[in-house]
């Protein structure tokens, strides 16, 4: 009777408690690859932005994790900078080109892709800011759907064209062809 209970709730009882252990075991194994993967990612980047001379932490020695100026000699030092939403921007375009290239991965190996594409900023730690601030966009796009994503993604470039006269679409833009009067506008001119 208890065992057609069960089954009728969609549980099965299993008499030989270490076949259901031994059967999770490799599920939490996979589970542990991507962020191992992960991780070995972020410690390459280390070593080569190291082996580059670039500097730990700010050169100017402030302890504050987040700066404010774009234009001051505090960018790209810290852990975060108003530059940091553009990186968020980029893990939620490169959820959606893995998302499209790769439609059967599980989301976790699709986030591994995300943060071994990398990025190089001015000092270790704002580099490893960047690379978190990417792998947190891509997962608020995982969450968010494609549609809000666009939304999100619009909203922020806006906020960050009224905010620092900056944002990736621009940067993307006077990387393939400057602008004269985009960069005068960028600098207050």
């Amino acid at each position: 009777m208890r065992q057609d209970a069960a089954s009728t709730i969609g549980m099965t009882t299993n008499r030989n408690p270490t076949i259901g252990r031994d059967a999770a075991i490799p599920a939490a194994r996979k589970g542990l690859w991507p962020w191992l993967l992960i991780a070995a990612v972020l410690a390459a980047a280390v070593v080569q932005l190291r082996r580059q001379g670039r500097i730990w932490w700010c050169a100017l020695g402030d302890a504050n994790p987040w700066s404010s100026d774009v234009n001051g000699p505090h960018n790209s030092q810290h852990l975060f900078d108003p530059y940091t939403f553009t990186h968020v921007l980029h893990g939620v375009a490169f959820c959606g080109i893995v998302a499209w290239v790769f439609p059967r991965l599980p989301m976790l190996w699709k986030l591994c892709i995300t943060i071994a594409v990398g990025y190089q900023g001015d000092s270790v730690v704002n580099s490893l800011g960047d690379i978190l601030s990417c792998g947190i966009g891509f997962w608020i796009a995982w969450r968010l759907g494609f549609w809000r994503s666009v939304i999100f993604f619009l909203v922020t470039e806006g906020i960050l064209l009224l905010w620092i006269r900056d944002d990736l679409l621009l940067n993307v833009v006077m990387l393939i062809y400057p602008i004269q009067a985009i960069k005068a506008w960028q600098s207050g001119a």
